[in-house]
């Protein structure tokens, strides 16, 4: 449980392992939105890059306005993911953000003859004679179709309860790979942020283990006021739950400094003019305003064979990341693992997410972010309501295009140095898996070592000779490419291969402990309360027909919601006789 009580109460002293807001807790007012803030700042980096990516892709002629427009859409979706994911979908403390899967099946797309940049630098139609300027929304339109069908697909994966009845096949040798890659492939974007400058890059690593690690216990007094003791002083440790909020404002003015100073290099062609603090204020005076994004503002969207299989490809990549996502977030919140009906509803509700953003114009799906999940265990702040809280503040700078401007501008290196610790946290989850099998056996060590190594070797030599995987058929080859190339999905698959195929007991496997974490997921009443849908829950059990659901908080295992089913007048004949025992043995008493 977490230590909410402690904390109100002034006591703050607290086992490591233990949260101080778990994820039904609910903070104070003005914590939560400090809260959701330091969330909301973590996403910022992925969030603003794939605008970039999109626009270079896209090819508009007034490049600026339309990167600007796209940053406020996808802040404005991040934000209204993360509600939907947090309030409806899987219910744990998860950001939703762009997905960079996607980014490979849209350049495939963007290659085709018919959808190809035009060479002259002012973007008219050769190849035609004419002179007419290529509308940039064509391109725009074939993702957006593409997007919407493979979010369709997604939708009914989850729906359908596909996922939550592969996941009986899967133990912590497949868990451990497919979380700890989420974390290291990403070491390359990590590096890409950090390498416009190394030194602010450690130097906000070090202000984060400095609060996160050496000075979290440290309790700072703070004038507080409550009806019960009037005004009065409270110590809570600041450091622990803001380390990335103080870190970014303390490296954030240091690099100003430095700016001013011109101690950074103020010519743009050089690579560390990116820690600049005003290396991005174009975003600030390109951006709107207001935004508010509406369905179909770029036109009807259209669809291919080719550009759906690539989406469809990223998709399943996804899923097999936000499942990996889902496991390292209730491990870190200290919340029980996802039952299955959680784990379904949470898939679908990212394809209803994908769905919306394909509508809107977005350019991208939606998925879970790593990094803001490895946070939590930093803060030890798991609480729901926060979540949430970062999603509104999320679509609020959508809209209001001058404020998600503000958080836009944080430089690159700032960036890099949190992402570090977050999504090192994440790959250290995943090995912390592996505490529920037998680690002294070879059989484990040999597949766990194979998965590893295949995750982050197949994704590398695709990515040097994709030319190579030739299958006859080019939307196997881009299914095979973007599936692969993912080191979660890689990893993930052959040590869930090996441990099905390999002799092993359940013991050995983990697959006993691991199973029986799972069934307590899916029975205790506490555990309930966590992945339960707001408000509807109590009616939901009322009817028996729910239990056959893949996405209702009372669905049970096919074979177990069979037998309740169809023999409900046996269970009431067993409850009547036990009554009449009863009532037996009190008159037999009263007799007496």
């Amino acid at each position: 449980m977490a230590d909410k009580g402690r904390l109100d109460s002034g006591d703050t002293r607290q086992v490591d392992d233990a949260v101080l807001f778990g994820v039904n807790d609910k903070s104070p007012a003005h914590l939560t939105v400090l809260f959701g803030l330091q969330q909301a700042l973590m996403c910022i980096g992925g969030s603003l890059s794939l605008p970039y990516i999109l626009t270079a892709l896209l090819c508009p002629v007034d490049e600026q306005n339309v990167r600007a427009h796209l940053l406020s859409i996808s802040m404005f979706m991040c934000g209204l993911a993360t509600v939907l994911q947090c309030f409806l979908g899987v219910r744990l403390p998860i950001i939703q953000g762009g997905s960079h899967t996607f980014v490979a099946p849209i350049v495939v797309m963007m290659s085709l003859e018919r959808f190809r940049c035009p060479d002259n630098a002012e973007g008219l139609d050769e190849q035609s004679g004419n002179n007419t300027v290529i509308d940039w929304t064509v391109r725009m339109r074939e993702i957006q179709g593409n997007l919407i069908l493979a979010s369709l697909t997604q939708v009914l994966v989850g729906s359908l309860g596909i996922i939550g009845t592969i996941l009986r096949f899967v133990g912590p040798l497949t868990i451990a790979p497919t979380v700890s890659l989420i974390g290291l492939s990403l070491s390359h974007v990590v590096a890409m942020f950090c390498e416009t400058h190394w030194g602010i890059s450690m130097l906000t690593l070090f202000f984060l283990l400095l609060f996160s690690v050496f000075i979290n216990k440290v309790e700072i007094p703070i004038p507080s006021f409550s009806l019960k003791r009037k005004c009065h002083m409270k110590k809570i440790p600041v450091f622990q739950l803001f380390p990335v909020v103080f870190s970014v404002a303390i490296v954030w003015i240091f690099s100003h400094v430095l700016t001013v100073t011109d101690v950074f290099p103020n010519n743009s062609t050089i690579i560390e003019y990116k820690a600049r603090t005003d290396s991005k204020m174009e975003i600030m005076t390109k951006a709107p305003w207001f935004t508010i994004p509406t369905p179909f503002q770029f036109g009807i969207p259209t669809i291919s064979a080719a550009g759906y299989m690539g989406m469809l490809a990223a998709t399943i990549s996804s899923i097999i990341e936000s499942v990996g996502d889902y496991f390292a977030a209730a491990r870190l919140s200290g919340a029980p693992l996802p039952p299955a009906h959680a784990i379904n509803r949470g898939i679908a509700f990212e394809g209803v997410s994908s769905i919306i953003s394909g509508l809107v114009g977005a350019g991208h799906a939606t998925t879970s972010y790593s990094g803001n999940i490895g946070i939590i265990g930093i803060t030890k702040v798991a609480s729901r309501t926060v979540f949430i809280t970062a999603g509104v503040i999320l679509m609020v700078c959508g809209v209001i295009g001058k404020l998600g401007a503000a958080l836009a501008i944080i430089p690159e290196p700032i960036i890099g140095g949190t992402l570090l610790l977050g999504l090192g946290m994440v790959a250290s989850i995943g090995i912390s898996v592996l505490q529920f099998c037998d680690m002294s056996s070879t059989r484990n060590i040999t597949i766990l070592g194979v998965s590893f190594l295949m995750g982050l070797m197949i994704p590398e030599w695709l990515s040097e000779n994709s030319d190579r995987v030739k299958t006859g058929s080019d939307e196997l080859d881009q299914v095979i490419r973007v599936l692969f190339g993912t080191a979660s999905f890689a990893g993930g698959f052959i040590g869930f291969l090996l441990d099905n195929i390999v002799p092993g007991s359940k013991h050995e496997r983990g697959i006993d402990r691991w199973v029986r974490l799972s069934d307590n997921g899916e029975s205790e009443p506490e555990v309930d309360g966590v992945y339960d849908l707001p408000f509807v829950t109590k009616y939901i059990r009322r009817v028996r027909l729910c239990q056959l659901c893949p996405v209702s908080p009372t669905f049970v295992k096919y074979r177990k919601s069979y037998l309740k089913i169809l023999a409900p007048q046996e269970d009431r004949d067993t409850k009547s006789d036990r009554e009449n025992c009863k009532r037996s043995l009190v008159e037999l008493n009263s007799d007496v």
